[in-house]
């Protein structure tokens, strides 16, 4: 872009960071100072981020040009529809009860303290990778799991850490997933034209999820007793069980199936709403109400829910799309991504992945470890950097996702994670006396699996392993076998 033609601000050349800077202080405000974790909020902030940075553009014509331009790029188009669609089948998870099948098993498997953490750990994998989301996972599994996980002999902070830990971890290989989904659009092939499929993503990256998650339960069961069992947790179990919920877990699979084969996450998701829809229907799951149905003339069923609560998420992904285009149109975008590539840490295909790995750490802790905006925040440098050495878009996905899933989680007093279950066990204290108050700082040193994940991915980079290239038709391949392409 020649300079001419840049978009141009008062103040020197910093001042495109402006809107960007403004979203930082409102995403910290939010979900660090204040608690406040809603992607609405986010949204505002955002849209408020471009009106401050507008004032100091010298042509508010070509501003507001360029952050249309940003909103109506195809990553972000892409990863609003996938949102849209995928947040219905979310609702319909959540109306169909995984969670309570989930409980139902555990006690009919009569599992107590370290068994009972380890148990929770993988039964809140299962449900936030069926769910898609970490944050309706921590609200819905805490008032399940974590009381009478305690009655049953838990170690209270270690068991906090394990529904924590399995949230995460479903958020990370979750094919539904916002992060796996920011993750994989924002990633382009050199040999051909799209980007990276969200099934062959969440293929690759489960090896480094699963060692992770392997370590985690070892230390889970060795930490995860009190040694205290009380039969009372037995009836708070009792209370929430239903063992039809895992039948849900069957549109789960054909979903999974369908993007595996078909490597396409519009079919796999369509075909998982109507095959929920309909064997929950059979089985009295649910009933044709719990799809959509009007009471005192509002609109309410998994489909109307499945929409609106994605439109949060919708604006803000529209404010970040707003925000590269503003960075793009002035040339911040390019000089950030020139200096890296020119860095000696990039010159090796190991220093670029550290670059990548370490920019989204970054970004994320300086978000609060809001890891979806920080993955598209800085996804389109991955891209460019990645590209340039044609590591494959799947390996560039797997880096992003898996580092936000890491350090930024178990931070103390920064993440909004540790905030959630510091607010949720709170809660919980009041209706239940034998709850007591955890320390963030060990609630932290407890969250086994994003710890976990660092060492696997340090690993991974230091030594190459699952790093793969990009083939003639965007396959992913072992070694270069040709001369990188000129990138667009």
């Amino acid at each position: 872009m020649e300079k001419e033609k840049r978009l141009e601000f008062y103040g020197g050349s910093y001042m495109p960071l402006i809107p960007l800077g403004v979203f930082v202080v409102f995403c910290i405000s939010f979900f660090v100072i204040f608690k406040v974790f809603d992607m609405a909020a986010l949204a505002m902030g955002g849209i408020v981020a471009l009106i401050s940075g507008s004032l100091f553009s010298k042509n508010h014509e070509k501003y507001w040009d360029s952050v249309v331009k940003g909103m109506s790029s195809p990553m972000i188009n892409t990863l609003v529809l996938i949102l849209l669609i995928v947040g219905i089948f979310v609702k319909l998870m959540s109306r169909g009860g995984v969670a309570e099948g989930f409980v139902w098993l555990g006690y009919t498997l009569n599992l107590n303290g370290g068994l009972f953490v380890v148990f929770t750990f993988v039964a809140t994998s299962i449900i936030a990778t069926a769910t898609g989301t970490s944050i309706g996972t921590l609200f819905s599994a805490f008032p399940i799991f974590y009381p009478s996980g305690i009655l049953l002999g838990a170690e209270p902070v270690v068991l906090a850490g394990a529904i924590l830990s399995g949230a995460i971890f479903g958020d990370n290989v979750g094919p539904i997933s916002d992060t796996t989904i920011a993750s994989a659009t924002t990633q382009r092939y050199n040999n051909k034209d799209g980007f990276a499929d969200i099934a062959g993503c969440v293929a690759s990256r489960l090896q480094y999820a699963l060692v992770g998650a392997f370590v985690a339960c070892i230390f889970f069961f060795i930490n995860g007793s009190s040694g205290s069992i009380d039969a009372t947790g037995e009836s708070i179990l009792q209370q929430y069980m239903n063992p039809q919920g895992l039948i849900m877990l069957i549109p789960v699979i054909i979903l999974l199936v369908v993007a595996s084969i078909k490597r396409n996450i519009y079919m796999a998701t369509t075909t998982g709403i109507i095959s929920g829809t309909i064997i929950g229907l059979l089985l009295g799951v649910i009933v044709p109400a719990d799809i959509i149905s009007v009471q005192d003339g509002n609109l309410t069923g998994f489909a109307i829910d499945g929409v609106t609560s994605m439109l949060g998420t919708v604006g803000f992904n529209y404010a970040l799309g707003g925000i590269i285009g503003i960075l793009t149109a002035s040339g911040t975008m390019e000089k950030i991504i020139d200096a890296l590539l020119k860095s000696k840490m990039a010159q090796t295909d190991t220093g670029t992945e550290m670059i990548i790995a370490l920019g989204v750490t970054i970004n994320a802790i300086c978000l609060g470890a809001a890891n979806s905006p920080a993955i598209i925040m800085f996804g389109p440098v991955a891209d460019e950097l990645g590209r340039a050495k044609n590591i494959h878009p799947y390996r560039r996905a797997n880096l992003l996702d898996g580092c936000t899933s890491a350090i930024p989680v178990f931070i103390p007093f920064i993440s909004s994670f540790i905030f959630i279950v510091m607010s949720v066990t709170q809660s919980l204290m009041i209706e239940y006396p034998f709850i007591e108050a955890i320390s963030p700082i060990k609630l932290a040193l407890s969250t086994y699996h994003p710890i976990a994940l660092v060492f696997v991915f340090l690993f991974a980079i230091a030594t190459g392993w699952g790093r793969r290239y990009e083939g003639p038709n965007g396959e992913p391949v072992k070694e270069q076998r040709k001369k990188l392409k000129q990138i667009s």
